[in-house]
């Protein structure tokens, strides 16, 4: 027989807790008033490392700033939850920041996600705590913003697969957090700002969305030349190792050149898209200095394209001629030079340095494209591979690319009318511009390649005028050429020659004369007609006494 055991009433466990509870407030209010803050410090952390000694798990802590500097890989767990959230968490936080067209949706406060790694189990938990107003850097390196509270991440897990967390686990959310910014981006056009230098910390670019809808589907272009931009594209996002291994910077020259409205800028946001690369335009006449140049750099992303436009009108980058007489600075070297007298002193060397030099692997995996109307004026040292890489020339429009913009502004290509516009394509030089703004000038097709092909020969005609008017002196000079041709014959032939032997004077004039002819003087152009003067008139009168004498 088991003694029989009374249990206490009801009343008496109440009481009891309510002294407990009382006697607890007590105790912690005394602790508050005659403890020191440092020493009940110490009791609770080993109090709490008493508890935790017998546990398995470990708990790893990721703050959202380390000093003043964001934690990158608190960023990179937050987007990672983002995409592992399961039907268990209760709360979310979004938000659709200044600019962006995507929501991003976070995990809330103090809340609670598993994940699986491999063949282990690991749980997160959000920590959000308030505190006092403090500045944080916040949202990029160069500004601040107040903050509120305080966030951290807690990540538990056995302590066993600790080296697997740090080494395999954590930097596959880096890699896996990439791609989920990649695929939220929104791409963005970045232009320099006119008061980038009034703060040393402030960030020197602007940004607005880039919703260019250019893309390789729609460009008028050859096949054949899309085709080989796009391999060339891929295959340099592919050659990160094999950059690093040959010992370059992992970055791509192009240069795009041909005559104003060919596609250059369309080029340019259809190659941002297929890449999904924000675009960076960079206006060399707004730079004042070589280290201005290496700013923007350094502020510059990663998988990016960095775009400087008309190079050869933007800025005088030769090098090579007599440089002109600089006045002296002033007692502010860092103040802007107004109106006409503004001087610009990017160098070509400093050009260089930025796109080749030591500067340009400040940054991956970026795309430097530049453009010109004229590539005949731009310096032989910018041109060669590892600056300009591909040379894209942006021809006029072939009967491919009127194809192209038949299909995207019509809709057909198949069209009696579209026949007789190809063959005046065929034999005209039109850009692609020129044919897009007559293919809108009418909402019936009919009548806007009507107008399309009035305008191709309207454009022929003058073309047919251009160049009789140009043939004419073509002509006269090349009659010139051959009359003097003629003439050096003569006076080479046996019987001349040894009259004048004779006379030096008529043989030099007879070499200035044939110089001339080749193009072998060094003098400019008012010399060489003086001295071309003086030989015919020797060689007149060389003519007139060998008359007289034979008479």
């Amino acid at each position: 027989m088991y003694p029989k055991i009374e249990l206490p009433s009801t009343k008496t466990l109440i009481s009891t807790a309510a002294s407990a509870a009382a006697t607890a407030v007590v105790l912690r209010s005394f602790a508050r008033d005659f403890i020191p803050k440092e020493l009940r410090q110490y009791f609770f952390t080993k109090c709490h490392y008493l508890l935790t000694a017998f546990s398995n798990e470990i708990t790893l802590i990721i703050d959202e700033f380390e000093g003043l500097n964001k934690n990158q890989l608190f960023y990179a767990a937050e987007l990672y939850l983002s995409t592992i959230a399961n039907p268990s968490v209760k709360s979310f936080r979004a938000s659709l920041p200044e600019k962006e067209k995507k929501i991003q949706v976070s995990m809330g406060g103090n809340e609670e996600i598993e994940d699986k790694f491999i063949d282990f189990q690991l749980k997160w938990r959000m920590i959000v705590q308030r505190t006092q107003s403090r500045m944080v850097p916040f949202p990029d390196e160069f500004n601040s913003s107040m903050k509120t509270e305080v966030r951290y991440l807690q990540l538990t897990f056995h302590k066993k697969f600790k080296s697997k967390v740090i080494d395999e686990y954590l930097p596959y959310i880096l890699e896996r957090s990439k791609a989920v910014k990649e695929e939220k981006k929104t791409l963005k056009l970045h232009t320099l700002k006119g008061d980038r230098m009034h703060g040393i910390r402030s960030s020197p670019w602007q940004s607005v969305n880039l919703d260019h809808p250019a893309n390789f589907e729609t460009l008028a272009m050859d096949d054949e030349i899309k085709n080989m931009i796009i391999d060339d594209l891929d295959m340099f996002l592919k050659r990160k190792e094999f950059y690093r291994k040959v010992g370059k910077a992992w970055k791509r020259g192009y240069l795009l050149y041909g005559p104003p409205g060919t596609g250059k800028s369309s080029l340019i946001a259809a190659i941002a898209n297929y890449l999904n690369f924000d675009v960076y335009d960079l206006e060399l006449t707004d730079l004042r200095c070589n280290s201005d140049l290496r700013r923007l750099l350094i502020a510059t992303a990663n998988r990016s394209i960095l775009v400087v436009e008309d190079i050869d009108a933007s800025i005088d980058l030769s090098e090579r001629k007599k440089a002109e007489a600089r006045p002296p600075k002033g007692m502010y070297p860092y103040q802007y030079n107004q109106g006409s007298q503004a001087s610009f002193s990017v160098t070509l060397s400093g050009l260089l340095n930025f796109i080749d030099g030591l500067w340009s692997s400040c940054g991956d995996e970026r795309i430097i494209i530049f453009t010109t109307n004229h590539i005949e004026k731009l310096d032989q040292a910018l041109l060669r591979p590892g600056r300009m890489d591909v040379h894209i020339h942006m021809s006029y429009c072939t009967p491919c690319g009127f194809k192209m913009l038949l299909t995207n502004y019509l809709g057909f290509t198949e069209h009696p009318l579209v026949l007789e516009a190809e063959a005046l394509i065929a034999t005209t030089k039109v850009t692609p511009a020129e044919i897009g703004e007559h293919l809108l000038k009418s909402d019936d097709p009919r009548l806007a390649l009507r107008g399309l092909i009035k305008f191709l020969e309207h454009k022929k005609e003058n073309g047919k005028v251009g160049e009789e008017n140009l043939e004419v002196p073509k002509r006269v000079v090349v009659q010139k050429e051959d009359g003097l041709k003629e003439i050096i014959k003569w006076f080479t032939s046996v019987e001349m020659k040894e009259k004048m032997v004779k006379k030096d004077e008529v043989a030099n004039a007879l070499k200035i004369l044939v110089k001339f002819l080749e193009g072998e003087t060094g003098n400019d152009v008012k010399e060489s007609d003086t001295s071309l003067a003086s030989s015919v008139a020797i060689l007149s009168e060389s003519g007139k006494e060998d008359g007289d004498k034979t008479e």
